[in-house]
């Protein structure tokens, strides 16, 4: 760490502390050049993930994206938004846990599906029903058959 008033890359730590968001560590240095004292801040460096479409095109992974989606096929359902924000909150971290600069759209599809089966099978069928295109009533009675199952 350089100090901002001689330039001098020596300084020692005085006091480390986490900021108020819990992703940030705030540091006041002092410097060994000059004596002065200054603050740093520390934080988690996020390397951006890029989603696959399925015509090829990339896109930066947005979480809000995954919420919005999970949102509306929760409309009019008894789904609490604490429990929207935990799914929201494990699908992301599964995209950043795959250590992966790339995933597919199909792959972040399939675990929104699997979190929103367990949390609400009517909004499981309307995501897989705009999700996997279910347009026509054959395909659409083979995916709750499988629901079923």
């Amino acid at each position: 760490m350089r100090c901002m008033y001689c330039n001098c890359t020596e300084s020692k730590v005085i006091d480390s502390r986490s900021a108020d968001d819990d992703t940030t560590i705030r540091r006041r240095r002092e410097c060994m050049g000059c004596g002065r004292r200054f603050t740093t801040y520390e934080t988690i460096e996020f390397s951006p993930i890029l989603v696959v479409k399925t015509d090829g095109n990339r896109q930066a992974f947005d979480v809000g994206k995954i919420k919005r989606g999970i949102i509306k096929s929760c409309e009019k359902r008894p789904v609490p938004l604490e429990k929207i924000d935990a799914l929201v909150d494990e699908v992301a971290k599964k995209v950043y846990n795959s250590m992966e600069q790339e995933i597919s759209s199909k792959q972040i599809g399939e675990m929104v599906m699997e979190g929103l089966k367990q949390l609400d099978e009517v909004a499981y069928v309307r995501y897989a029903s705009v999700y996997r295109s279910l347009n026509d009533c054959p395909s659409f009675m083979a995916d709750m058959q499988n629901l079923m199952r």
